[in-house]
């Protein structure tokens, strides 16, 4: 990925930043994934592994995450597609 560089078009910087906004909500949503099937072993386990603070976390930390990345996505591939359309040919 390249740095953004002051001579760039304001959409280039912007979609250089979306795309990493949305690359750290993914790794967050991993992350979420990967603590919640670890939690849900330790529970079946009788391990405390912090199943119920997961759980606490989901409507105020994970929906969001996952709704961001959801619709981020959609929006994303939505408007480069209509960019790329629009855009004359070489």
């Amino acid at each position: 990925m390249t740095e953004p560089t002051p001579n760039q078009p304001w959409q280039t910087r912007f979609w250089l930043w979306a795309d990493r906004a949305l690359m750290a909500n993914l790794f967050l949503v991993f992350f979420s994934f990967a603590w919640l099937a670890i939690a849900v072993v330790g529970r079946s386990l009788h391990k405390p592994l912090g199943f119920d603070l997961w759980y606490a976390l989901w409507q105020p930390l994970w929906q969001p995450a996952l709704g961001i990345l959801m619709a981020g996505a959609i929006l994303n591939g939505s408007l480069r597609w209509v960019s790329r359309r629009l855009s004359p040919k070489d």
